[in-house]
């Protein structure tokens, strides 16, 4: 029978296990609602701010860039191609390592078109992100965020006519 002091640090670890669980999965919803969220000029690069680290990655089907600068103006710039999107994330999966963690999700995103500006029939994508994290000084932040397609439906842009998704 273990100690009541062996006991003790058994709960502390699942304690700071169950905490770490519910912050990198907070951290991953507050990332997909960030991709929807906008003050009218785009997103918000605060906001990503608290999200990723500094020199995060990402990787799309439609393109790869690091940083979270070059980030918001990704997001700006594929926000413009739409008039609204909705992303939805489920099925969090968290993989920990110490300060370190793998979370993966499902996505199912719609993509509205512009009224007048092309398609009337939404866009939408279902697939999967992979993201590592990171514990920072400030809390969990994400580091490398790669997103997979496994299916899409509608009417592409123009411009996505060829890319594989």
């Amino acid at each position: 029978m273990p100690s009541t002091h062996d006991a003790i640090a058994d709960l502390r670890d699942q304690i700071r296990e169950l905490h770490d669980r519910a912050e990198l999965r907070e951290l991953f919803d507050r990332y997909v609602a960030a991709l929807d969220t906008s003050d009218g000029g785009g997103p918000d690069e605060a906001r990503f701010a608290a999200l990723f680290t500094e020199d995060a990655t990402f990787a799309f089907p439609i393109g790869v860039c690091t940083g979270v600068e070059a980030f918001a103006a990704f997001q700006r710039e594929a926000r413009e191609r739409w008039a609204r999107t909705h992303h939805m994330s489920a099925n969090h999966s968290i993989t920990l390592d110490g300060d370190r963690a793998v979370v993966r999700a499902q996505q199912l995103t719609t993509h509205v078109h512009h009224a007048g500006a092309g398609p009337v029939a939404h866009f939408a994508v279902g697939g999967h992100t992979e993201a590592r994290a990171v514990r920072t000084p400030d809390g969990w932040r994400l580091s490398h965020v790669d997103f997979r397609v496994v299916w899409d439906s509608g009417v592409r842009l123009p411009e996505f006519a060829g890319v594989p998704l």
